[in-house]
């Protein structure tokens, strides 16, 4: 009780000191948002260079294609969720298939695989089992995946409208909820880590409350906590 009283407190002195009516304070918060989602994915671009990128088309020196690429994907993939957010939409398959598709656009890729082709560019769910890294542990079998995500889906909206805006505490403890569980889930054969953030954000923005920024640094404790 003592953290969740520490976290209304902060959340207090934050409305309080009036930070979020700065200029240009939320394209900035969202700009981080992207460069640490896509840090933890291997991307070197900064928040500084990717300021530059999204908002003059000036690339960055010295960094590859793919990652500028990858933050450009993500941040037409936060502009789509945030939309969806203030529409309220219902959380469904379709539309994390959708989002998967604009964080995978230009950096996604083909599998063959004995059940046939898929495209993660496409936001297809994977045909193939994956594990967590070399030597990792194994995510669920692929012939789960469908239903499994399904049920998250309908998990998720039957809390988002039981959930009521002012209670805060619920409300971030579903979107990490959710996040954990997509992550499980693991549907994709790429983008899972991102999309994870991206829908544990989605829901952050539809309750109004401050998005969970998982900064790089904090890689491993992420890791270790899920």
């Amino acid at each position: 009780m003592a953290r969740e009283q520490k976290i209304l407190s902060l959340l207090a002195q934050f409305k309080e000191l009036g930070i979020d009516k700065q200029i240009d304070y939320d394209k900035f918060y969202l700009y981080s948002l992207i460069t640490h989602s896509t840090a933890i994915e291997g991307s070197t671009v900064t928040e500084i260079e990717n300021q530059l990128l999204f908002d003059e088309g000036i690339s960055a020196k010295g960094r590859s294609m793919t990652e500028q690429l990858m933050n450009l994907d993500l941040k037409a993939a936060y502009e789509q969720s945030i939309a969806f957010a203030k529409s309220h939409s219902d959380i469904s398959v379709d539309m994390l298939k959708k989002l998967s598709s604009v964080v995978l656009k230009n950096t996604g890729t083909i599998y063959q695989t004995a059940l046939g082709e898929f495209s993660s560019a496409n936001g297809d769910l994977r045909l193939l089992n994956v594990t967590a890294g070399t030597g990792g542990r194994s995510y669920m079998n692929y012939s789960k995946v469908p239903t499994k995500l399904a049920e998250l889906c309908e998990s998720i909206n039957q809390r988002r409208k039981a959930l009521s805006k002012t209670n805060v505490i619920e409300c971030y403890k579903l979107s990490f909820d959710a996040h954990f569980h997509l992550v499980t889930i693991h549907p994709w054969a790429d983008g899972n880590g991102r999309m994870s953030r991206l829908l544990m954000n989605q829901l952050q923005f539809e309750f109004e409350i401050i998005p969970t920024n998982i900064n790089k640094d904090h890689k491993a404790d992420i890791l270790n906590l899920l």
